[in-house]
């Protein structure tokens, strides 16, 4: 069909995933031609399936949808990305925008809206929910260094310092340090809240 809107829907959520993939294929000149659960899954199908935009999930197992948008970026320019995702959080914005993402969207926006910014962001707009730019502006930039930010996320499940000094290939006294860091940036009184903080905000 000539004029129509190729999409790619990525949400590990089978049903949000589905009804994503419903509402966008009702509208006329938009085409669902794959859908994926999976992060590490996105830029095989975008190049499969012949992809004008990619509407992806921010968390998802295999790769994150913000590190999936980088790689589709990377490696093809020319599909354009919309971010949809429950987890408005303004570190999230950010480091999806650093990413090169073209839209940013939360899923509660109605379905006519988010159609209309499918539209836009395959014409070469920039799509951003108004209200999380203002508190991505309120919030600020992620204070945490990028090994910080590492150290963190691996923290985040529970691991042990000694864990993480095997996961990074650091000593545990580099790892003890760089959540001393951490805790000391986010306010936090132990790792654990440290990364709860650190996540709530979008850093990680």
């Amino acid at each position: 069909m000539s004029g129509v809107v190729r999409l790619l829907v990525a949400d590990d959520q089978a049903l949000v995933r589905g009804a994503l993939a419903a509402l966008l294929d009702l509208e006329s000149d938009l085409q669902v031609v794959a859908e994926v659960d999976r992060g590490d899954h996105v830029l095989a199908a975008c190049r499969a399936h012949d992809v004008d935009v990619a509407v992806l999930d921010v968390e998802m197992p295999g790769l994150d949808g913000i590190r999936a948008a980088a790689e589709v970026k990377a490696q093809l320019p020319q599909v354009r990305v919309l971010i949809v995702t429950t987890f408005g959080r303004p570190g999230f914005l950010r480091r999806a925008l650093a990413a090169g993402v073209d839209g940013f969207l939360v899923k509660d926006t109605p379905a006519r809206q988010l159609a209309d910014a499918v539209r836009r962001v395959h014409r070469g707009l920039r799509v951003v929910d108004p209200l999380l730019a203002a508190d991505s502006l309120a919030v600020g930039e992620s204070p945490l260094t990028p090994r910080e930010t590492e150290v963190l996320r691996c923290a985040l499940g529970g691991a042990t310092v000694a864990t993480i000094a095997r996961q990074l290939t650091l000593s545990e006294g580099t790892v003890r340090n760089h959540l001393s860091g951490a805790i000391g940036k986010t306010g936090a009184a132990t790792r654990a809240q440290a990364a709860r903080i650190a996540q709530d905000n979008g850093w990680l």
